[in-house]
């Protein structure tokens, strides 16, 4: 009995960890498997704003959605993939593209993870050095 309790109990925990699988888009395919991948490949370039660190495509926050229909009906419309981004961007900024364009409103964008390193290293830098400079501590030496 006490090993069946254990497999129910291993099994419910199993199906409480493993996330519930749905589908985002819910939307049909555009008929055109053409139009289908520059839709496809437009959501993947397009971030969340609500998320932030997912793109429209993965995310099912309602802005999302709103954005993957509002492409949707851009493409379906014939507008370029550049007249969708450039409508995007007018509306919400370079941060609703996953990949910004270098400009100076977005220097330090690009700039951050460099500049984050750097710190990274002078701190590290800093601490090894400032530990080499203290006298070493002869107590362990003399108690062996």
């Amino acid at each position: 009995m006490g090993a069946l309790r254990r497999s129910a109990l291993l099994l419910a925990l199993a199906f409480a960890i493993v996330p519930v699988g749905y589908a985002i888009d819910t939307e049909a395919a555009f008929p055109d498997p053409v139009l289908q991948d520059r839709y496809e490949h437009l959501t993947n370039e397009l971030r969340c704003l609500v998320c932030q660190n997912q793109t429209i495509a993965d995310s099912n926050a309602s802005l999302a959605g709103d954005l993957r229909r509002e492409v949707r009906e851009m493409i379906a419309r014939g507008d370029s993939d550049a007249d969708i981004k450039r409508f995007l961007t007018a509306r919400y900024g370079d941060f609703v593209l996953y990949d910004p364009p270098l400009s100076a409103r977005t220097v330090l964008l690009w700039a951050a993870p460099g500049l984050l390193l750097l710190l990274t290293i002078g701190i590290v830098v800093r601490t090894v050095l400032r530990r080499a400079k203290q006298p070493f501590d002869d107590e362990t030496e003399e108690s062996a």
